[in-house]
């Protein structure tokens, strides 16, 4: 690692700690030239995930566009952010666990519902109804019954 101050490529690391919840490692070091302190934060490389849309379209996972929608299935309910974000947080671990690079609409949407069952159920309908797209009374009252048939 090159010092910032007079650019020797040589230096040791005085301390190590985690960082972001484990995501990364803060590192002290120590010049061996100049004798000054810097820090760095080492970081796992994480390889994009795409999002394969109904039309067939691609983009990159966009983690804010999940929590955006939660957060607008969770309006007026009694549902903290700290926890939205968790579940955003854990459904994207759980697509880089899966290995696969394309991951279809769908399955994330099925993950989202799965987690804001558990949660709260008013939001778990509301997210249901904007991402099935309910065409009518009668989808809609399926999922209900569903919903309470589970309970």
């Amino acid at each position: 690692m090159r010092c910032p101050y007079c650019a020797n490529p040589e230096s040791k690391v005085v301390d190590s700690r985690p960082s972001d919840e484990g995501a990364s490692i803060r590192r002290r070091r120590e010049c061996l030239a100049c004798h000054r302190r810097f820090t760095t934060y080492e970081t796992m490389e994480s390889l994009p995930l795409m999002v394969i849309k109904k039309d067939g379209s691609r983009q990159s996972f966009d983690k804010t566009k999940l929590l955006n929608g939660m957060i607008r299935a969770c309006e007026k309910r009694p549902v903290s952010f700290g926890t939205l974000e968790g579940i955003a947080n854990e459904i994207e671990q759980t697509l880089q666990n899966n290995m696969e690079r394309e991951i279809p609409s769908a399955k994330i949407g099925e993950l989202v519902m799965d987690r804001l069952k558990g949660v709260d159920e008013v939001a778990y309908v509301r997210f249901a109804s904007v991402y099935r797209q309910f065409k009518d009374i009668s989808t809609f009252m399926a999922e209900l019954n569903k919903l309470l048939e589970e309970k």
